[in-house]
Formats: structure tokens, sequence, C-alpha cells
């Protein structure tokens, strides 16, 4: 196993919020996946979730080092979660691409979040 890219990020929760309740459809459908939007919205603090699936995307793009933009957009990556509710990133068009290109073997995740803060944390490896 060799490490390819770690990232990190932390969102402030209010800001997430404020999008939503600024922009609202049109923020969702632009960062969440459908999976995710149907998700977020069935928890009581719906804002915390997406702000953690936002943090999850941009530590995916750190990791491998492009930011979202050209090689990766924001539904690319995909955050779901097992049964027993741990975490996992699923990668789609660019993002799955660029992962194929490095000889992505696993895409590790942890989340969290407060009452005011979201965290995500990657790690991504190759065999």
């Amino acid at each position: 196993m060799s490490v390819l890219g770690v990232g990190v990020d932390l969102v402030e929760n209010a800001r997430i919020e404020h999008s939503l309740e600024r922009f609202g459809e049109r923020f969702l459908h632009r960062i969440f996946t459908a999976g995710e939007i149907e998700y977020c919205q069935s928890m009581k603090f719906s804002a915390r979730h997406f702000a953690a699936r936002f943090a999850a995307k941009e530590a995916v793009s750190k990791a491998f080092g492009t930011g979202i933009g050209r090689a990766m957009g924001w539904k690319d990556i995909d955050v779901h979660r097992k049964p027993s509710g741990e975490p996992f990133v699923v990668l789609e068009g660019g993002a799955k691409k660029l992962a194929e290109e490095r000889g992505v073997t696993a895409v590790w995740i942890t989340l969290s979040h407060t009452e005011h803060h979201a965290m995500a944390m990657i790690v991504i490896e190759s065999a």
C-alpha cells in the first residue's frame, strides 16, 4: 500500500446554511448528488450534514491535488453511508478517471460535525 494523497477540509455550517437559504435548489443540485440531498434532508440538522459532505468533496479534491474544477466536479464525488453508518466515497466522471489513471485502490474518509463546524479527512492509496 502507498498513500497517494491526504486531504482535509473544515467548513463553517453557517456558510452552508446561508447558501441553502439564499440559493436553495440551485445550490443543492449544483454541489450535491440526489442521494446526498435525500440523506441530508432526512436529518434533523440537515445543514450540518450538507456541510460535512461539502468538506468531503473539497478534501477529496485536495488529496488528488487538483481542486474542484477542470479535473473533477462537485458531483463527481459522492458520499454514501453503509448500513453501519460508516461513510464511503464513490468517484464518478473526472474523479473516477483520475483515480484510474493514478492507480487508486482505496479512498478512506472520515467525517465529523458539531453545531458550528463540519470537517472531512480523506486518504487515497494505491497498491
